[in-house]
């Protein structure tokens, strides 16, 4: 997972479901998006696996503002944010497992 949107902070009202009590993942997808689907599953399992962390996905095309402040450019997107809501990595693609871990290790 490359670098994050420094400075960029997220909070519930934006992201339409409640951050995480230690992290929260974020994706924004789109309808037709087949790594989407895969990604969306990793993130739901990483969550489960690590206490305080919450997944959340975002309908890229219905959150078009959201999308545009944040360059969103492509599906999959995750963000990773750490529990104030700060963005500490992204992501533009489909990510490992492993990835998401240690990204969360920079979060939490």
């Amino acid at each position: 997972m490359d670098g994050g949107t420094p400075g960029q902070r997220l909070d519930a009202s934006q992201l339409g479901a409640e951050l995480g009590e230690r992290a929260t993942l974020v994706q924004f997808s789109t309808a037709f998006c087949q790594p989407c689907r895969a990604t969306r599953r990793t993130l739901v399992e990483v969550a489960a696996m690590v206490e305080g962390v919450a997944s959340i996905e975002i309908d890229a095309e219905a959150h078009l503002t959201l999308v545009r402040q944040l360059g969103i450019t492509r599906t999959p997107t995750v963000l990773v944010l750490d529990s104030t809501g700060e963005v500490v990595r992204r992501a533009s693609g489909q990510p490992r497992t492993a990835d998401v871990v240690a990204a969360l290790g920079r979060a939490i």
